[in-house]
């Protein structure tokens, strides 16, 4: 069970929101560097989640998969995960 699941929900949440003001920005013509500092901030807002997820991760698959004897798939696998988010 991922403790953090709740708070990654509501901020992606809060980012699909941000991500609509952003469209309405493009539908109204608003100036590029106005649209580029909104996504900017989505993409920092993403990265928060990332770090969240990532910090879960590792406090509760990594801690079973390190039980079960089972690291090397799990550390496989992040880093599979990671080579694709960086």
């Amino acid at each position: 069970m991922h403790k953090r699941r709740k708070n990654v929900k509501n901020r992606l949440s809060r980012i699909g929101g941000h991500i609509n003001g952003i469209q309405r920005m493009v539908d109204e013509d608003r100036e590029c560097s106005e649209v580029l500092t909104q996504i900017a901030a989505v993409r920092a807002a993403l990265d928060n989640v990332a770090k969240i997820l990532l910090e879960d991760h590792l406090e509760s698959c990594m801690v079973d998969a390190v039980k079960s004897g089972n690291y090397e798939e799990f550390l496989e696998d992040l880093k599979k995960a990671l080579s694709r988010y960086l």
